[in-house]
């Protein structure tokens, strides 16, 4: 009886929620109670699939709301597809490469990478790039030097900066960082004497550097002085150079082309456009002293066609240019003004970045004055030898020992240094 009370209390009290079936065992039998008659009938269950969820249950995935950089961050340790039939499936990416994703986004946190294998940091420097950490201003210089002091060349062998003086502007310490370069390029940029670019040049860090080209640069005997004053003295410095082109900077006169004479290992040099006023001494000068003979027609090695931007910073630099040409764009509001200006009659002054071209008016008129040294595999000749030419080199080569021995006189005159030369080294 108390039973049949218990069970009844709990059919009519949660009538109203479908509880299902009810199964009760009673005398080691089971039976199932039937809800509409109040009783009991000897029923065996019916084997039921199993089943963890209901069919109206749903699941949905979702993201915690929290800011854009912890979303992409979670979201960046999937890889979304999307299968034949059109589900999207996602997998989860190696450990490797979320490792990478997140050095790369601190990367400017790195202490050192010496002694680092050089084939995982080159994935590492293209992550960071692809992330475009390397324009940043201050965080982006100190990641560069943590590459450059480890692996030197691999950053960057040859740099191309033709042109460029605005990049050289805004990104000068980054530039500055590159070592072990063995090509640079920095024609038409109008950097002068005593730019801090030029002066970097006769550092440790550049001291590789084999072909240099400062065309129109607007440079003096003063610059040369200063650029060639650990050659001729402390024998450290550009003293690796092969290849220099000074072309089209008419404040070099004969004095400062002595100051080259300093460079023994050189094989091509470009003078053309250059303030020379005695043309034919300073051609004997360069054949007798360091070897280099006066070309009739242009040197392939001063056309500006090997010198390439090359390196796993070669995409950084171009980044560089695009960072400042954007910063150029005249915005809306300067716009407005600038066709305002024009609709009143006034004439705006737009400032415009000045291109140089590869043959000056400068180089006509003074002729071409290139030179290279004969029997160097690494200096493109000209012209095929002559017989007659051989005549002439034999004959040169006596008149050049026998004016050396009147020079070995006259040396000590050379080894006295001034107190201007004095006060250059001190700076080094």
């Amino acid at each position: 009886q108390s039973w049949s009370r218990g069970m009844s209390y709990c059919l009519h009290s949660e009538s109203h929620l479908d509880t299902g079936p009810i199964y009760v065992r009673e005398n080691g039998k089971l039976h199932v109670v039937n809800r509409g008659a109040g009783g009991v009938q000897n029923v065996t269950p019916k084997a039921r699939p199993f089943s963890l969820f209901s069919r109206t249950f749903s699941v949905e995935l979702c993201m915690n709301r929290e800011d854009d950089r912890a979303r992409r961050q979670r979201t960046d340790h999937f890889i979304f597809t999307y299968t034949k039939e059109g589900n999207l499936r996602y997998s989860a990416k190696s450990l490797f490469s979320l490792v990478l994703g997140y050095i790369s986004d601190n990367v400017d946190h790195i202490d050192s990478l010496i002694g680092f294998p050089e084939q995982i940091a080159e994935k590492l420097f293209s992550a960071a790039e692809a992330r475009q950490k390397f324009t940043e201003p201050v965080t982006g210089l100190r990641a560069l030097q943590k590459f450059t002091e480890a692996y030197g060349s691999l950053v960057l062998c040859s740099l191309c900066l033709r042109n460029r003086y605005l990049v050289i502007s805004e990104k000068l310490e980054e530039i500055k960082s590159f070592r072990e370069l063995t090509c640079l390029d920095l024609s038409c940029c109008k950097l002068g004497d005593e730019h801090e670019l030029l002066e970097h040049l006769t550092k440790e860090a550049l001291s590789s550097v084999k072909r240099l080209l400062l065309k129109d640069n607007s440079l003096s005997d003063a610059g040369l002085r200063k650029m060639t004053a650990p050659v001729r003295v402390l024998k450290k410095g550009l003293d690796n150079l092969l290849v220099l082109d000074l072309s089209c900077n008419p404040k070099i006169t004969d004095v400062g082309i002595g100051y080259l004479l300093s460079f023994k290992k050189l094989n091509c040099l470009d003078i053309s456009g250059t303030g020379l006023k005695d043309v034919d001494a300073v051609i004997k000068r360069l054949q007798m002293q360091i070897g280099l003979v006066h070309s009739k027609v242009p040197l392939k090695e001063f056309d500006h066609s090997n010198c390439k931007t090359e390196g796993w910073a070669e995409q950084t630099v171009l980044q560089w240019e695009q960072a400042v040409l954007e910063a150029m764009k005249p915005q809306d509001n300067l716009r407005s003004r600038v066709t305002a200006l024009h609709f009143y009659g006034k004439t705006h002054r737009m400032e415009e970045v000045v291109k140089c071209t590869l043959v000056e008016p400068e180089t006509k008129t003074s002729g071409n004055l290139q030179f290279y040294k004969e029997n160097v595999e690494n200096c493109h000749l000209p012209l095929k030898k002559e017989v007659a030419g051989s005549h002439e080199l034999k004959n040169n080569k006596k008149r050049a020992l026998a004016e050396q021995e009147r020079e070995r006189t006259s040396k000590q005159k050379h080894l006295c240094l001034t107190v201007e030369d004095w006060d250059l080294l001190n700076t080094y």
